[in-house]
């Protein structure tokens, strides 16, 4: 069935009732319009795993240079300015990933453990003592922007606001189809920030990334201020709001499922399966857009060249060909290889290990402290983005063991 013969569904994932709940509007896409149209807001979309992975590795047909977004703001040549190498093709996506990698190794993540332990114990211990706290206020936003910051050299007074001011980046109005004044203003302060950041770092370097980043260097070949203050916004918006909202998934579905958390009460080794049920039942990056390079031919219609295409990647986690009983949150399922959450092929998430990494020890110390939970309720908040899927308030109430 072709998606035009569809009518009257529409997919739009500027709604809020999809927001809410994207995973039926999902599972019929996957069923009935695996290659999904939208004349209006001018997509194409990709449901099924095997076509979303293939998405992901087609770097040749499926362009990144106008950008990951749908927002018609963001999408464009200029996108890198605000993405970096997300938002750029071979070579030059390769050239850059290399020189950041240069800073953004390894050993400065594993170096960065003993760190996110104290981190994490600076922020829980104080919100368990409470007995009932909003998760996310109290800890999970906070966590993310500490390591991210910790690692750029962000000063601790300057974390709270740089955090507001990536909330607003990715959040939606009802009814708003593109970027809102209030995340470009946002996107333009931080970008302001990085921008005297980078200018003290020349002048008085240190031991942070940002300095590591200015020093990086391969024959010659330098990244540019920009180039590194773009890295620096990705690394805030994407990195720092993925992992909150992962950390908010994981413990909202185990709260909706204490049978689940029970099992990692009793074998806390579940926790590192805990983290990835909740990447693939419930991922944080849902949406992530391609622009057709050539026209592509699928299921007897035409992606024309130049259109935009969306990847589904909440989509292909759910999708029953993979995933036996997708739709069940089941943290001991066997073989949760073939996640789309951290995307394949030459864009492979840059920061796939540090997130693990802090969402594995945060939950773990939780699990070592924590019997059992609930959720409150009339405090939840979601979210509302086109791109990523969370929580804005999360109340829960704990007790200890």
């Amino acid at each position: 069935m072709t998606s035009a013969s569809l009518e009257p569904f529409t997919f739009d994932p500027y709604d809020y009732r999809f927001h809410d709940d994207p995973y039926p509007v999902y599972e019929r896409l996957r069923a009935d319009a695996p290659l999904y149209h939208n004349p209006e807001l001018d997509f194409w979309a990709l449901s099924r795993h095997s076509d979303v992975i293939a998405g992901f590795r087609d770097n040749v047909r499926l362009s990144s240079a106008m950008g990951v977004s749908l927002d018609p703001a963001a999408w464009g040549p200029h996108a890198h300015h605000t993405m970096s190498f997300l938002a750029m093709d071979d070579p030059r996506h390769m050239r850059m990933r290399k020189l950041v990698f240069k800073g953004f190794t390894p050993s400065r993540i594993a170096e960065m453990d003993a760190r996110i332990h104290e981190l994490t114990l600076e922020h829980l211990e104080p919100a368990l003592g409470r007995g009932t706290f909003d998760w996310i206020e109290d800890f999970a936003g906070k966590l993310p922007m500490d390591v991210i910051s910790e690692l750029l050299g962000v000063p601790q007074p300057d974390r709270a606001e740089l955090r507001r001011l990536a909330d607003l980046v990715v959040h939606r109005e009802e009814g708003v189809l593109d970027v809102p004044m209030a995340a470009i203003e946002s996107a333009l302060a931080l970008i302001g920030y990085y921008t005297e950041m980078v200018a003290e770092r020349r002048k008085n370097p240190t031991a942070d990334l940002t300095s590591a980043l200015l020093d990086a260097e391969i024959d010659g070949d330098k990244l540019t201020d920009q180039e590194i203050i773009a890295f620096m916004f990705l690394m805030v918006v994407a990195g720092n709001e993925t992992t909150t909202k992962l950390l908010g998934n994981a413990i909202y579905w185990a709260g909706r499922n204490p049978g689940e958390f029970a099992k990692v009460v009793a074998d806390p080794e579940l926790v590192a399966d805990w983290v990835e049920e909740t990447l693939r039942y419930d991922t944080s990056s849902q949406i992530i857009a391609r622009s057709a390079a050539t026209d592509i031919e699928m299921y007897g219609e035409t992606i024309p060249a130049g259109a935009k295409v969306l990847l589904l990647i909440g989509s292909a986690n759910r999708d029953s060909a993979v995933f036996d009983d997708g739709d069940t949150y089941r943290i001991d399922r066997p073989g949760k290889g073939n996640l789309a959450s951290f995307g394949a092929g030459v864009h492979f998430c840059l920061g796939a290990h540090l997130a693990r990494l802090e969402t594995t020890i945060a939950l773990r110390e939780f699990v070592s402290r924590v019997g059992a939970y609930q959720l409150v309720d009339s405090g939840i908040e979601r979210v509302h983005s086109t791109s990523v899927r969370g929580f804005a308030k999360l109340p829960v109430t704990v007790k200890g063991r």
